[in-house]
């Protein structure tokens, strides 16, 4: 089976963030990305996951042209975004934000919101806004006379058809979700994620679906990679990552996932309420002292990426290091 070619690619990609420290004390680094290599292949969707602050809206920054790496390159089919600029960048991809309550100007009319990519980038005429307003209201199942409201007079779920709309109303090649249902009632989440299946569909899109819910992701992703602390600790094809989750991060985030049965109770990560701090992350592997398999090397090596097929994990269970050495250090 032939590999689909990437539509958008990350290569070894770092951001790093100075952040102040106090008077007198200088600034230290925050890695927010730390050498991130991600191919988003033509047609699929690509689920990125992780706990708040393990990189993922830096990530969807940089890919949107919002951010510039410190180093790595972004690849946009296989052409280096140092040969774009951001309305080339913007044509191409499109996000959809995860509160439509305050990703849509509160003052405009859902016209005027929907066509202002159209104005900003000058796509066709000014005659033909309208209709191709009206006819994307139709694509994301709106009716065409919500054209002449404005977000307050609309519920949640309307509010996120209007800003995927507007995501689309350019046709871009990609779109990149940061967790576009999080900020939805549960009875109206499972409809746009319907909606978005669909429209990938219609439309030929690519997804890049980042979200801490993994539930969401295993819903609508054909691929899956999981980030801690600003690294990929583990990427797989869906099934492959839900049926047999490699790393004990993984592990940890599928173990936490609700599920129907009240007999469960409600789900514990056992990892603790503490997240590392990125500013001064721990050494060797950055998952060590929460890892309930944390080995000696663990603490003062950093593992390296174990392929295994299109299954790769990072960590010292799955190296040679690992196998050799089982002897578990107790975090205390």
């Amino acid at each position: 089976m032939t590999e689909a070619a990437a539509a958008l690619e990350t290569v070894d990609v770092t951001c790093v963030f100075h952040v102040g420290q106090g008077f007198l004390r200088g600034a230290k680094p925050l890695r927010a990305v730390n050498g991130v290599s991600l191919k988003i292949p033509q047609g699929q969707v690509v689920g990125l996951v992780g706990e708040s602050g393990c990189g993922k809206s830096t990530m969807a920054n940089i890919l949107l042209g919002l951010q510039k790496p410190s180093s790595g390159d972004v690849l946009y089919s296989g052409n280096s975004a140092a040969g774009f600029s951001r309305r080339q960048i913007a044509r191409r991809i499109q996000p959809i934000f995860q509160d439509p309550y305050s990703s849509l100007n509160p003052t405009k009319t859902i016209e005027s919101i929907v066509s202002q990519p159209l104005k900003i980038h000058n796509v066709g005429e000014p005659s033909e806004w309208s209709a191709k307003v009206a006819e994307m209201l139709d694509v994301v199942g709106l009716p065409r006379r919500v054209a002449s409201s404005y977000p307050s007079q609309l519920s949640g779920g309307q509010r996120q058809r209007v800003a995927i709309a507007r995501a689309l109303v350019m046709r871009p090649e990609v779109v990149i979700c940061d967790e576009p249902t999080s900020a939805l009632d549960v009875s109206v989440q499972s409809q746009i994620l319907n909606l978005l299946q669909d429209l990938k569909e219609e439309l030929g899109l690519t997804y890049l679906l980042i979200s801490h819910n993994l539930a969401v992701v295993q819903h609508m992703a054909d691929r899956v990679a999981v980030m801690y602390l600003g690294r990929i600790v583990e990427e797989a094809d869906a099934q492959t990552l839900f049926n047999d989750p490699r790393h004990p991060y993984t592990r940890a985030l599928l173990g936490s996932v609700l599920t129907p049965d009240p007999r469960l109770g409600v789900p514990d990560t056992h990892l603790g309420t503490v997240f590392p701090n990125p500013i001064d992350p721990p050494p060797g592997c950055s998952f060590h002292p929460r890892c309930s398999e944390c080995m000696e090397i663990c603490r003062s090596r950093a593992p390296r990426p174990v392929a295994d097929g299109g299954h790769e994990t990072e960590c010292h269970l799955y190296g040679n290091t690992g196998g050799q050495d089982r002897h578990v250090a107790h975090n205390d």
